[in-house]
């Protein structure tokens, strides 16, 4: 199942992945901000996708890199509503089925800055230190069933992230991650599917990915 705001995007991955492996594919528009909208998606599952084994809580975004006491309310309110409670509305719709049918596996995307604050980051560190808080409350509500619970926290990868943090500005984005060899999308997607693949006695509770060229937050090798 594949579900985004910009349904064209998934529609075309759909279209790919079935080209390529023939896997059945159900698509759908959904902004996790709305709690309705993530309630009605899970229920109006078609029967073949009702029972979910595997949830990627993937939606995310940061917006603005200014200090606390400049920062807009807007992309305060936007980080927020996507990276904290996008993830409880869309794990709070799909748990109690895998609790019900005794298995699962939910997998958060956090980041490195869930564990590390940056000056200017302080609203989008606090939304990922909540995901870091809300996937292992998780795991303690569930540790008496077989349910995995774990989180992905990437440091940079060179994705769409920083031209939506500076919106739209693509010259500034572009300066993340000159003169260093960041992560890509298929490196993330690796460790979540090295993740999800371990055998049921073992789960990954948190996996730190970091570009070699990063050691922190605060210390990456930029090379001229």
């Amino acid at each position: 199942m594949l579900s985004a705001r910009r349904v064209d995007r998934v529609e075309a991955l759909a279209t790919e992945l079935k080209q390529q492996y023939g896997t059945p594919i159900h698509t759908g528009k959904l902004d996790v901000r709305d709690c309705a909208a993530v309630n009605k998606f899970v229920e109006d599952l078609p029967a073949e996708f009702k029972e979910v084994d595997i949830l990627l809580n993937n939606a995310g975004l940061s917006r603005g890199l200014a200090p606390l006491a400049g920062g807009e309310i807007s992309d305060w309110d936007e980080m927020l509503d996507t990276n904290v409670k996008g993830l409880l509305y869309v794990s709070r719709a799909v748990v109690p089925g895998m609790v019900a049918r005794d298995r699962g596996h939910v997998i958060n995307i956090g980041s490195i800055a869930g564990h590390q604050v940056y000056p200017g980051g302080a609203v989008y560190c606090a939304s990922k230190f909540a995901v870091s808080a809300i996937t292992q409350g998780l795991m303690m509500d569930t540790v008496n069933t077989p349910i995995r619970v774990s989180t992905v926290d990437p440091g940079m990868v060179e994705t769409e992230f920083s031209l939506v943090r500076y919106h739209g500005d693509a010259a500034r984005a572009a300066t993340t991650y000159k003169g260093l060899t960041p992560l890509s999308a298929e490196d993330v997607a690796d460790a979540v599917l090295f993740v999800a693949t371990r055998p049921a006695h073992a789960n990954v509770s948190e996996l730190v990915l970091l570009p070699t060229d990063q050691a922190s937050v605060y210390h990456a090798n930029r090379r001229a």
